[in-house]
């Protein structure tokens, strides 16, 4: 198992589930691909730390009870409204409603009793039962909060109202009328002194006591931005005094009740509208924290001077996010079908209920993305010699690693570039003789040679084969189902080298050991060298034409002694492949004539000695005195031994008939013929 993370700042934050994937396979496709799952690798290294912690389609909202033993989500689709239970870590039930949730607040500390606003202007209200009771308002809703000191449900719609509904006495009270002619996209009231704030599409706060019941401030965000805006979010401390409000544009302010002015205007950066804002105060360490929202990024950052913390970035749309008490972990509600869970230890220890991620997370985390060195070059410390760059061992620029170092390539061509300038040049003659070796391949190859592509190993078994059965037959038998393996599998390969190969094959013929000798040019590749040569020697005058005319008489001189030394060069070595090739010829006559004057007189006269016309008998010798004998089984022949009868005559008796007239006993007339 794999948790995915990224690390900025030293704080670590674990994706601990959900993917990054906007849309899963579907019911029917997956059924088909359940058997290639154990092929997934995403599959094999999932952790699924709540069951069917997901939705057919979306999610819209998620929060956490208050007695922290659950959490309730809505999606879609169909409609539906889900409960996980943290002690089992699975899903509790799941139940459906009629329309789609926009927002749900819940109203006891677990979640038997919850109050949910449709976007088809009714209110449901939902116990353990089911749907308790469903109530309609005016005018579509955007938020709801419950103030839990006077049982008030206030629902903010696209009116200029806020409707009071009195959960004590069962009905509506008199709404709280707005200075304004526009909707309210967000309510939240003070959870020390109660105190409501509205966020108006005009740009502007309302603060309205609900002891009196009426307004007891008004606050200009848009003024004091200088640009139209909406207020989109808003959020109280736990305090009583700061207040923090998000705009439509991407923008996030913070305030103290006491002044007009905000404290600190932190920009999201992508001009998306904050959808939630939360004050990360449950821990003393990180009291001065807050997260905002919006659908790209969730980040979090200081208060006091804006500096970003973390930030939590999946690639399908956030929804809503919601952050569990004392602890470093979010869930997040999503446009994808998995919700995710994002774990950050720096800001508090895992829930009591997933102790264990404090330990697995940092076995099982993968390793973050900026050391993946996709634009790097590696290079072995003999190569940061020649590139003179000793100096910056240790530095970021190189990059240790094992038994060498890591440099960024642009760095590298630069600083190789540097330090050979001629590389460029050496780099085009190795490719024209890459080219010159290519074409020679193909013009030298016989018409009846073997084709096939796919003969990878054992060529000197197919050349054996084509001398000795022909071009067709050693190509049927390459392209021969039963046999291609052979000649492709390098399991196959023969080893010449083998004690079992010497054992079949002891004698090697001495014609055969010339072919490892250098051998002379043929023309085709005489005419390549002049061919090169014309083009080096063409390369070095187009070099010496783009020079200056300034410097004209200096090089053509230096193109000159250039020229004269790359010909001192080709004619160097063509005398020594020359020189080398006269070499092994002598060497090769002194070995056979050494050979033949070893043998012993015995061996000769074996050798001279005629053979038997009739013999068909071999005898081979093989290492460690072995042989083997090899012959024609024939038939013996047996000699008739004619016994010699001393008798006289008259005693022998009559070994045939007298008369041959005479009729015979058989029916067999050519008996006794």
């Amino acid at each position: 198992m794999v948790l995915k993370s990224t690390s900025a700042a030293g704080v670590s934050v674990y994706q601990v589930s959900g993917t990054n994937l906007s849309r899963a396979l579907p019911d029917w496709m997956a059924r088909k691909r359940k058997r290639a799952l154990k092929d997934d690798v995403e599959y094999q290294n999932r952790i699924e730390l709540i069951q069917d912690f997901e939705f057919s389609e979306a999610s819209n909202r998620i929060k956490v009870t208050p007695d922290g033993q659950y959490a309730m989500a809505t999606g879609t689709y169909k409609p539906q409204i889900h409960v996980y239970d943290f002690a089992n870590l699975s899903l509790k039930f799941d139940r459906h409603t009629d329309s789609e949730n926009v927002d749900f607040v819940v109203v006891s500390d677990d979640w038997t009793k919850s109050v949910h606003l449709q976007n088809d202007r009714s209110i449901e209200f939902h116990t353990k039962g089911g749907i308790h009771y469903r109530s309609r308002i005016p005018k579509f809703g955007r938020s709801v909060a419950y103030n839990p000191v006077n049982c008030d449900l206030l629902v903010g719609a696209s009116g200029n109202e806020i409707y009071r509904l009195n959960l004590d006495q069962g009905r509506f009270l008199n709404p709280y009328v707005l200075e304004t002619n526009e909707g309210v996209n967000a309510v939240s009231i003070n959870p020390v002194h109660g105190l409501v704030a509205a966020g108006l599409e005009d740009g502007t706060v309302e603060f309205w006591d609900p002891r009196s019941r009426q307004r007891a401030g008004k606050l200009f965000v848009s003024d004091h931005l200088e640009e139209k805006t909406q207020i989109s979010a808003l959020a109280y401390r736990n305090d009583g005094l700061n207040f923090s409000c998000g705009t439509s544009s991407g923008k996030s302010l913070i305030y103290d009740l006491r002044t007009s002015l905000p404290s600190l205007v932190k920009d999201q950066g992508y001009g998306y509208d904050i959808k939630k804002i939360i004050w990360l105060d449950d821990n003393s360490s990180n009291s001065n924290k807050i997260l905002t929202s919006d659908k790209r990024i969730a980040k979090i950052w200081d208060r006091l001077d804006g500096k970003p913390y973390a930030s939590m970035e999946p690639n399908v749309d956030i929804n809503d996010i919601e952050y569990i008490p004392g602890s470093g972990m979010f869930f997040m509600a999503n446009e994808g079908i998995p919700m995710h869970t994002y774990y950050i230890p720096n800001l508090g220890p895992a829930p009591r209920w997933c102790s264990f991620l404090d330990n697995v997370t940092e076995e099982l985390e993968e390793k973050p993305s900026d050391t993946v060195y996709s634009n790097y070059r590696f290079i072995t410390r003999d190569e940061v010699v020649k590139l003179n760059l000793s100096h910056l061992v240790g530095s970021k620029v190189l990059r240790s690693y094992m038994h060498g170092f890591f440099i960024d390539t642009e760095l590298y061509d630069k600083v190789n570039l540097i330090a050979n300038p001629n590389s460029f040049r050496d780099e085009r003659e190795r490719e024209i003789r890459k080219r010159i070796e290519k074409e020679r391949e193909s013009r030298i190859r016989s018409t009846g040679a073997v084709t096939n592509t796919k003969l990878k190993v054992n060529k000197d078994l197919a050349g054996r084969l084509q001398e000795r059965q022909g071009d067709q037959a050693a190509e049927s038998v390459i392209n021969d189902d039963r046999f291609k393996e052979l000649f492709e599998n390098p399991e196959f390969a023969v080893d010449e080298q083998s004690h079992e190969y010497k054992q079949l094959n002891p004698v090697r013929s001495t014609t055969q050991n010339g072919a490892d000798r250098s051998r002379g040019l043929t023309a085709a590749e005489e005419s390549d060298e002049e061919r090169m040569r014309n083009g080096e020697l063409e390369e070095l005058e187009d070099e010496s034409e783009e020079s200056d005319e300034s410097d004209e008489n200096e090089q053509e001189s230096e193109k000159q002694a250039k020229v004269q030394k790359e010909m001192e060069r080709l004619r160097q070595r063509r005398k020594a492949k020359e020189e080398a090739d006269r070499f092994m010829n002598k060497m090769s006559a002194v070995a056979q004539q050494s050979q033949s004057n070893n043998e012993s007189f015995e061996t000769q006269v074996k050798k001279a000695a005629p053979r038997n016309k009739n013999d068909d008998s071999r005898i081979r010798r093989h290492a460690r005195g072995e042989a083997e004998l090899t012959f024609v089984p024939r038939k013996k022949t047996t000699q008739k031994v004619k016994v010699q009868d001393d008798r006289p005559e008259s005693e022998k008796g009559r070994t045939k008939q007298r008369f041959d007239g005479r009729r015979r006993a058989s029916k067999n007339a050519f008996r006794g013929m």
